[in-house]
């Protein structure tokens, strides 16, 4: 299950994470995201103590959304535990996301 992340949480859980991550930028209206949400859980499940999958309600947390300059969604952060993160904007297959994971978050 992925977990929830809010402004005031999101430097300890999010930046501070001793493993790479994955962030779900998303919003109860989007339709894309309703589709993302189960392909995330299961993510999530699959890959547990390796990874952790975070979720940000962007209608609930709108001021962090606006300072990392999230303009579409859902908005996926892969945030590796070194280098840089990268982004992926809209509903992607679950195979992408598993080659993002392998080759962004270096993990298998």
């Amino acid at each position: 299950m992925s977990l929830q992340v809010t402004e005031a949480t999101f430097q300890q859980e999010v930046l501070a994470a001793q493993g790479p991550v994955l962030v779900d930028f998303w919003a109860p209206w989007c339709g894309p995201c309703r589709i993302m949400s189960p392909r995330l859980d299961e993510i999530a499940k699959e890959y547990a103590g390796k990874i952790i999958v975070y979720k940000v309600d962007t209608e609930k947390e709108q001021l962090l959304a606006s300072n990392l300059g999230i303009q579409s969604l859902p908005t996926l952060l892969f945030i590796p535990k070194t280098g840089k993160p990268q982004g992926s904007l809209g509903a992607i297959p679950k195979e992408s996301l598993v080659k993002a994971i392998r080759e962004v978050l270096l993990v298998n």
